[in-house]
């Protein structure tokens, strides 16, 4: 499609948008007694406006039943976690036995790193890439300072080459070549949440498994923003938060996913908690963990229920709606913001006077999602700020980087018509 940089285009493509009457299932936060053009899906989520119901329901159902609600609430609570099952299954393409809900997203990474991440004196190396979310760096290096090594020496960070903005595969699989019996694991962000470059996981996995590593992603900005298909690429290990694309609430629980063959597998180390169990016998309160066959095995605790029914909201919108239609749309929609900027850096900058807007996201597709990540060149923090004011909601990192994620269940054409205009008069100030 040619896209055009004006009111009446954008409006046309609203018109012709399936999921059009989504963005009123929403919340969308005001400044000024005006909408906002909410581009921070990739940060926080927006509230469905069938959260509070849902949670009034588990609110309600604990003052009148109190510990009776685990078998007799509406959503019975003790097994509130199942019904994720299938839909988060559909959204990161697993079996429904390789997903469970539990937890944090930095927890849910140690836990699975226990498990598959196993050194030895010869085989302790993880292939991670540079400028990973600082959460995960931080689980990386205790993970390899507890089994004794070196972070310095055991972890491996792939980086941009000289003068590139984003990782070339070709170097990813090279690094785990190159390492070879002495890698034990890899562990990648899915989506790399700077400049939201989508790696090719399928490649990877497949790199790291031929040299004998385990391989797992962090999803947090994957789940619910690009095609996963998680079982099919033989993935062995993945967590994500629900905060982001899945519009769960702040600290929203997590979403972990275990290849069916780990699961199978009761003898593969593990941290364990009662909610683990076997479910036959686990009311028997006996000594001998007996772990379930699926990646329930992994709960150590039973379901937050409070937060749990606000991912509940969210993830019912996604299971009315399917991931096929947010995909097809969520490429138009970032597609027409890069078109709008690159329009802008055509008509209004001067690349020579050090003044001008420089996409660091992929423009293959394969290599994108939702987010393109402007690099704000002779601007600074003031553009930034400039746009804030006038009721954009994005995202600034240092040192000069603003990233933006139009989400394709609230966010329109017009939103991203209207950035445009903004920004444009932002840029003349």
């Amino acid at each position: 499609m040619t896209f055009e940089n004006s009111l009446k285009f954008a409006q046309q493509l609203d018109e012709q948008d399936e999921l059009k009457s989504y963005r009123n299932k929403f919340h969308i936060p005001v400044i000024n007694g005006k909408e906002t053009i909410y581009f921070t899906g990739n940060s926080l989520g927006l509230q469905p406006k069938s959260t509070l119901a849902y949670i009034k329901q588990e609110l309600e159902d604990w003052a009148k039943l109190g510990v009776e609600g685990h078998f007799h609430a509406k959503n019975p609570w003790f097994s509130y976690h199942e019904q994720f099952a299938k839909p988060i299954a559909k959204i990161v393409g697993a079996l429904p036995k390789e997903v469970v809900v539990m937890n944090n997203l930095t927890v849910n990474l140690n836990l699975l790193m226990v498990s598959f991440y196993r050194p030895t004196n010869q085989r302790y190396k993880i292939v991670c890439e540079a400028k990973a979310f600082p959460s995960d760096q931080y689980a990386l290096e205790m993970q390899v300072r507890n089994a004794g090594f070196n972070p310095d020496d055991a972890i491996i960070e792939v980086a941009p080459r000289e003068g590139e903005r984003t990782i070339r595969h070709e170097d990813i699989i090279a690094a785990i070549e190159n390492a070879g019996n002495s890698l034990a694991c890899v562990m990648i962000g899915g989506v790399n949440y700077f400049t939201g470059q989508v790696f090719d996981m399928k490649a990877i996995t497949e790199a790291g498994h031929k040299v004998g590593a385990n391989v797992g992603f962090d999803l947090a900005h994957g789940a619910g923003n690009i095609e996963l298909k998680l079982h099919e690429w033989k993935v062995d290990f993945a967590c994500w938060c629900s905060y982001k694309y899945l519009n769960s609430g702040p600290g929203g629980v997590s979403g972990v996913f275990i290849h069916e063959k780990h699961c199978n597998n009761t003898e593969l180390p593990r941290f364990a908690g009662w909610w683990g169990q076997e479910k036959e016998t686990r009311f028997l309160m006996e000594k001998g963990f007996k772990p379930m066959k699926s990646a329930e095995a992994w709960q150590m605790s039973n379901a937050p229920i409070l937060t749990m029914a606000a991912h509940k909201a969210a993830i019912d919108i996604f299971e009315e709606v399917g991931m096929e239609k947010l995909l097809k749309k969520q490429k138009m929609l970032s597609g027409y913001l890069e078109f709008i900027i690159d329009n802008i850096n055509e008509k209004h900058l001067d690349k020579s006077s050090g003044k001008f807007l420089e996409i660091i996201t992929p423009r293959d597709w394969k290599e994108r999602g939702c987010q393109v990540s402007v690099i704000a060149h002779g601007f600074g923090k003031k553009l930034f700020n400039q746009l804030t004011n006038e009721g954009v909601i994005s995202d600034w990192r240092e040192p000069n980087v603003i990233r933006m994620a139009p989400a394709p269940l609230y966010n329109s054409f017009e939103d991203v018509y209207r950035f445009g205009e903004i920004l444009t008069k932002a840029i003349k100030d």
